[in-house]
């Protein structure tokens, strides 16, 4: 041969140079989800450690307001009201989030009517 190569051997390196770069792809794939995975792991560690922190000064915030309570009341009266307030506060915000569950709507519903508005104009004939 003078250096010509046929079409089958053309095609074959196309495909091979194809199936390569789809193999390519999908490693990139792997190692960025590998990646953003564990970013996702480590945001969510500072996270957690956030709220742990926010939640412990919470506690000796409240506990603080019981001892201030306590120099005018007795200290087991003084955390019952400490205690029967929050309790309040968070039945609140549970009411108020449960309310709020309930009216999220997991179907689009207008992307559902726009949808069948376009189907039945398509079924419409053409003039």
């Amino acid at each position: 041969m003078n250096g010509e190569r046929s079409v089958a051997d053309v095609l074959q390196d196309v495909l091979r140079n194809l199936q390569e770069i789809v193999r390519s792809e999908v490693r990139l794939a792997r190692v960025e989800i590998r990646d953003e995975t564990r970013r996702a792991v480590s945001s969510g560690m500072w996270i957690a450690a956030g709220v742990v922190g926010a939640l412990s000064a919470w506690m000796f915030l409240l506990w603080t307001v019981a001892y201030l309570l306590a120099t005018r009341i007795s200290m087991w009266a003084a955390t019952l009201v400490v205690a029967v307030v929050m309790a309040c506060v968070g039945s609140v915000l549970l009411v108020g989030g449960i309310r709020r569950v309930k009216r999220i709507q997991p179907i689009p519903e207008r992307t559902v009517e726009s949808v069948k508005e376009n189907l039945e104009w398509m079924k419409q004939p053409t003039k």
